[in-house]
């Protein structure tokens, strides 16, 4: 034909030159194709196998524009970690019953919810006083686990212009439901860190002086209007919300 003839005649005699320059066009496209596709991997929701339908054809294809929540509000991820924080503790019996699975997912949602503290220096903060329910820790004895059961909540009051705290609970002892607590004195460390010596213990209408040596920590790593989380001394974890 004259378009193969205007071509072949405007060819150099040597064809190594158009078939290098194809081979070079040839390489160069599918190199970018390949950097599109891992641009794209990179930014798509989706696993590797999943696909849409673009058009009326079989033909299918990676969904490269779904891209993640990345502006995702701060506010609104602390709603979902506290909702599913909170659900898990009530499903678990503030960790009486939870599995190991159960714990492992518990630590990464409170390690996630923790990175997300809005509250700088929390024990600086009149917000971080009154009474907080206990929803969940992972301390057998507060638990009472292998014991006699709490009844009704777990309560700890913290009252930072006194520098004290006062742990509450009812126990069951066989026929008997006997209120008991322990109060303590606070000596902040830092913001968020205090040390705590125990003062007095309570049980039902008797009163005795705590030993000297029972002492702890208490470090608040998130706290808002609603919920705190702590951590104490002994690698215990502690979730309770505001009463």
């Amino acid at each position: 034909s004259i378009r193969n003839h205007c071509y072949h005649n405007s060819l150099p005699k040597n064809n190594t030159f158009p078939i290098t320059m194809h081979l070079s066009i040839t390489l160069a496209a599918t190199l970018c194709c390949l950097c599109l596709q891992q641009q794209a991997d990179a930014f798509s929701t989706l696993p590797a196998s999943s696909t849409y339908h673009y058009s009326s054809s079989s033909t299918t294809a990676r969904n490269a524009f779904s891209f993640p929540n990345l502006f995702q509000s701060k506010d609104v991820r602390r709603s979902e970690l506290k909702e599913q924080i909170l659900s898990l503790a009530s499903d678990t019996k503030r960790g009486l019953t939870a599995t190991e699975e159960q714990k492992e997912q518990m630590q990464t949602l409170f390690a996630e919810l923790e990175a997300l503290n809005p509250t700088l220096n929390p024990l600086r903060k009149a917000s971080v006083n009154g009474d907080w329910s206990l929803d969940y820790t992972t301390s057998d004895t507060i638990l009472g686990k292998g014991g006699f059961p709490r009844i009704g909540p777990i309560i700890q009051n913290i009252d930072t212009t006194t520098l004290s705290a006062k742990n509450s609970e009812t126990v069951q002892y066989v026929l008997f439901p006997v209120p008991r607590s322990i109060s303590a004195e606070l000596s902040p460390v830092n913001g968020k860190l205090t040390d705590v010596k125990f003062k007095r213990f309570q049980l039902g209408p008797i009163g005795f002086d705590a030993p000297d040596s029972f002492r702890g920590s208490l470090d608040i790593t998130y706290l808002d209007q609603d919920v705190r989380l702590t951590r104490g001394d002994k690698g215990n974890i502690f979730v309770l919300t505001r009463m």
